[in-house]
């Protein structure tokens, strides 16, 4: 990394708010899980009250990345740099009619192919996708969301990320109950896509036109549907796309999830199932005509240090997703991961954790049979809405070709939210 860079990482900030029961624990990838970005404090700056039904807001967050050893480029350092602006509005607060919303976000991100120098296929910073990684600027969303039937039955329509509203496991309750939303504040890939669904599933930031219809019969239980431009799976950047663009190829997922969230160990659990269309390939030329997947999640308080009193504890999570596909570059995943909530002294509002991401690799693609990440992090809160994250990830096995040496990486990031 060079000075200029250098000096920015430590010059810029990035950030993720999510709205916790259990504080202030946030997600390492805001960009990744969250509708709605930022605290609307930018807003607030400029003069827009904060019940005025016009919320700005957004984040920044840089991060730099060292390959200690092994991979495809050891000894090697590279940065990242994320960007967003949003803009809400809220139709009731704004006296046009009840339960409505408008939505955009701005994206800017540049950065490096910091996954593909470790060598890995799944990702271990989920900072980084797909390229272009240079300067990459994209609408990231732009929806319009109505409620109805005192919010059980939802829709939103537009350019969003599907990945906010399916396979969540940081913020898997959509329905209004108190849950785990903040389950850890792991960096890699998997925590926000679960490995089997690498290559179909929209989300950052490869956004994606499409709908998603939410059915809440009861506080603790959800169903979404949800069916999205396809594109995304022939390579196509949908992220980048300005318009709608709907073919053969369309990405359809349905979701049910249950909580129980007012018990004194709050968790929640999740089940899906997707169906990719169209003609997919790989690079070697491997055909198929649409595929098909599975997949689960569930987050659980497992422990109170001081019930009632503070957010320190512990909670778990875990991930499991399958597929027939002959073309995605993983047809299995399996991943599981705790974390610890406030237990230094007079730092109760950090975290710590330590995960595990194992994927089944496709054969046709690549000779490893699998990759497995494991991964540990340090989450600090420097002041109100700023936190830094420390993380090392160990790949014994790294999936991009057989005769890569294991590959042991080091993570800064520091996280704002404005």
């Amino acid at each position: 990394m060079n000075s200029n860079r250098f000096f920015i990482f430590f010059f810029h900030l990035g950030l993720f708010f999510a709205t916790a029961v259990f504080g202030d624990s946030i997600s390492s990838n805001p960009g990744a899980v969250n509708i709605s970005t930022g605290t609307g404090k930018l807003g607030e700056l400029l003069g827009l009250k904060i019940d005025s039904g016009v919320r700005l807001g957004g984040l920044l967050i840089e991060d730099a990345n060292y390959l200690f050893c092994g991979g495809v480029d050891p000894r090697k350092w590279s940065g990242n740099s994320l960007f967003i602006l949003d803009l809400n509005l809220n139709t009731e607060k704004l006296k046009w009619w009840q339960g409505g919303a408008f939505g955009a976000e701005f994206l800017q991100f540049n950065g490096q192919p910091t996954n593909d120098e470790a060598g890995t296929v799944q990702g271990y910073n989920s900072l980084v996708a797909s390229p272009p990684f240079g300067n990459r600027s994209e609408l990231y969303q732009i929806w319009f969301r109505q409620e109805f039937f005192c919010k059980k039955f939802i829709f939103r329509i537009g350019k969003s990320i599907p990945s906010y509203d399916f396979n969540n496991v940081i913020r898997p309750l959509l329905t209004g109950v108190k849950g785990i939303p903040a389950t850890t504040g792991l960096i890699y890939t998997p925590i926000y896509v679960n490995s089997s669904l690498l290559g179909v599933l929209p989300g950052y930031y490869n956004s994606a036109y499409g709908i998603c219809l939410t059915i809440a019969p009861k506080e603790d239980i959800y169903i979404n549907y949800g069916i999205y431009d396809g594109n995304l799976a022939r390579g196509e950047q949908t992220g980048l796309r300005v318009g709608p663009r709907f073919n053969a190829y369309r990405f359809q997922i349905i979701e049910v999830g249950y909580g129980w969230a007012e018990k004194k160990y709050p968790g929640d659990i999740g089940v899906g199932g997707w169906n990719q269309s169209g003609t997919l390939t790989t690079p070697n030329g491997v055909t198929e005509h649409g595929c098909d997947g599975l997949y689960l999640f569930g987050s659980q308080r497992l422990w109170w240090r001081n019930y009632e009193k503070d957010n320190s504890g512990i909670n778990g999570f875990i991930q499991a997703g399958v597929n027939d596909s002959k073309t995605l570059p993983a047809t299995a995943y399996g991943g599981a991961g705790l974390t610890f909530l406030g237990l230094l002294p007079n730092r109760i509002d950090d975290s710590f954790g330590i995960g595990m991401a194992l994927a089944r690799l496709n054969p046709r693609q690549f000779d490893r049979p699998s990759e497995l990440i494991l991964q540990g992090y340090y989450q600090a809160r420097l002041f109100a809405d700023a936190y830094f994250v420390s993380a090392i990830s160990y790949i014994p096995n790294p999936g991009l070709a057989e005769h890569l040496k294991s590959a042991c990486a080091g993570t800064a990031r520091i996280i704002l939210l404005f």
